[in-house]
C-alpha cells in the first residue's frame, strides 16, 4: 500500500510539475490598448453625444474583430462628461492619468473641447475631435475629423444667401461655437449687402422659445441661420411649428439626422436644410455597407450623421497610424497620424499636415419627414482644410478670438 501510495504522490507531483512548467511557458495574453471615450451621456447634450460612443464602439470591434493592434485587442474606458465644461476637463485628466488611456476620443461643444485642449497638451497626449466647428484654432496635441468654416460655415451661408434670401436671422445657443459662427456669418453677409435682422441666443438646453417665435413672426426673414445645440433644437423646432411658421426657412448648421429624429414627424418642418459633409442618404457602396453595420450593431431604427461618421473615421485613422507607429506612444501616433488617409463613407478622409485637420467635402440636405435628408448641394471637390479663414490673417483671427471671445486658440 505505502509503495502504491508514493507512486500516486509522485505521479501527482510530476503532473503538478508538467501542469506548471505548461502554463509558465504558455504566452500570456497581451494586455489591451486603453482608449478613453469622453462624451456626454447626460444633460442637454446626451442626444447628440451618446450616438458618438456607439460610432467608436463600432469601430473598436470592427479592429479587434480583424485581430486587434500590434497583437493586443483595444478596451473602451467610457466616461460621461454629463454636459459641462469643467467635468469634461476632470474626466480628461483622469483618463489620461490614472487610466492610461493611449489616446481620447473625446468632446462636441467648442466650450468643452476648449476645457480639455489644455488638459491634453500639459500630458502632451493625442485627441481626436469629431466635430465641425468654428475653426480659429489649432493644437499639436489634437486632431479634428469635423470641419472646418471653409468646409461647412462659409459655404452653408453663401449657398443660403444666394437660394434663400438676404435678410437673415441669427439664432444659437449661448456659448462658443454659435457666437463665433455668427461672428462669420456676419462677415459674409455684409460682403454680399445683406442684412442681418436679429442675432439671438439661448441658454444651453433652453425649451423657451417664445420671444425668437415672436422675432421671426415679427420681422418676417428670409432665412434663420442656427446654430442651436443639443435638445434645444427639438423644441425650437416643436415651437416654430406650433406657431404656423413653418415656411420659413432655417438652415442648421448644429442638427443631424439623429436631431431631427427627436423633433419627430409631428413637427417636420418643411423648409429646413442642414450643411454637413455627410448626410445618412449619401449614395455609394461604402456608405451602405457603413449604415448597414451601424444598425445592424445598435438598431435597425437607428441612423447615422455626420458627427457618427467623424467619430467612426477618427477611430480608423488612429488604428492606421497605430499599426504604422509600431506603438500606442501618443507623440509616435501624432506624427503618424499626419501621413494618413482612409476611404470613408462619405469620401476619402486624409488629414492635413499643416493644420491637423480633414479635407472634406460640403454637403447640403432638405429635411424629408421620415427623418433623412435629401441631397440638394454639394461641392463636388474635397476641401482643404482651413480653420483660419483666409480673408484675415491667422494672427487677426487670434486677436479678434481674444478680443471677442476671451481665450485664445
Amino acid at each position: 500500500m505505502s509503495s502504491r501510495y508514493n507512486t500516486m504522490v509522485i505521479i501527482a507531483l510530476s503532473l503538478a510539475t508538467a501542469l506548471g512548467s505548461f502554463l509558465l511557458l504558455r504566452p500570456h495574453p497581451a494586455p489591451p490598448i486603453r482608449i478613453g471615450v469622453l462624451h456626454s451621456l447626460s444633460g442637454t447634450m446626451a442626444v447628440n453625444e451618446r450616438p458618438l460612443v456607439d460610432a467608436v464602439r463600432l469601430a473598436v470591434e470592427e479592429i479587434n474583430a480583424a485581430g486587434g493592434l500590434l497583437g493586443r485587442p483595444v478596451e473602451m474606458v467610457v466616461a460621461d462628461g454629463r454636459s459641462d465644461d469643467g467635468v469634461f476637463a476632470a474626466e480628461a485628466e483622469r483618463l489620461i492619468a490614472s487610466d492610461k488611456v493611449s489616446a481620447l476620443f473625446a468632446c462636441w461643444t467648442s466650450a468643452c473641447r476648449k476645457a480639455v485642449k489644455p488638459v491634453v497638451e500639459k500630458h502632451r497626449h493625442l485627441m481626436l475631435y469629431p466635430l465641425q466647428y468654428e475653426g480659429l484654432e489649432q493644437s499639436s496635441a489634437i486632431f479634428y475629423t469635423g470641419s472646418t468654416p471653409n468646409q461647412q460655415i462659409i459655404p452653408g451661408t453663401r449657398w443660403a444667401l444666394d437660394t434663400l434670401g438676404k435678410r437673415v436671422y441669427l439664432l444659437g445657443s449661448d456659448y462658443l461655437f454659435p457666437r463665433a459662427a455668427n461672428f462669420i456669418i456676419r462677415d459674409l453677409v455684409k460682403a454680399t449687402h445683406g442684412t442681418v435682422l436679429a442675432e439671438r441666443y439661448r441658454p444651453l438646453g433652453d425649451a423657451d422659445f417664445s420671444a425668437v417665435i415672436a422675432d421671426i413672426r415679427a420681422l418676417k426673414p428670409d432665412v434663420v441661420l442656427n446654430t442651436v445645440n443639443g435638445d434645444s433644437n427639438m423644441h425650437f423646432f416643436r415651437a416654430l411649428h406650433e406657431a404656423g411658421l413653418g415656411t420659413v426657412p432655417v438652415v442648421s448648421f448644429s442638427l443631424a439626422e439623429e436631431g431631427l429624429k427627436a423633433i419627430g414627424p409631428q413637427a417636420f418642418h418643411p423648409n429646413h436644410y442642414a450643411v454637413w459633409s455627410y448626410f445618412q442618404s449619401v449614395p455609394g457602396e461604402a456608405n451602405q455597407k457603413f449604415v448597414s453595420a451601424f444598425q445592424k450593431r445598435f438598431g435597425a431604427d437607428r441612423v447615422t450623421s455626420d458627427p457618427i461618421e467623424a467619430a467612426y473615421v477618427g477611430v480608423r485613422l488612429w488604428a492606421q497610424a497605430v499599426r504604422d507607429a509600431g506603438t500606442v506612444e501618443p507623440e509616435q501616433v501624432k506624427h503618424a497620424l499626419l501621413h494618413q488617409s482612409t476611404a470613408s463613407p462619405s469620401g476619402i478622409a486624409a488629414v492635413d499636415r499643416g493644420t491637423h485637420h480633414l479635407w472634406k467635402q460640403v454637403r447640403i440636405g432638405k429635411a424629408r419627414a421620415d427623418g433623412q435628408f435629401d441631397l440638394v448641394w454639394d461641392s463636388g471637390d474635397t476641401l482643404r482644410p482651413d480653420p483660419f479663414p483666409d480673408y484675415r490673417s491667422q494672427s487677426e483671427w487670434q486677436r479678434l478670438v481674444a478680443e471677442q471671445f476671451g481665450a485664445r486658440p
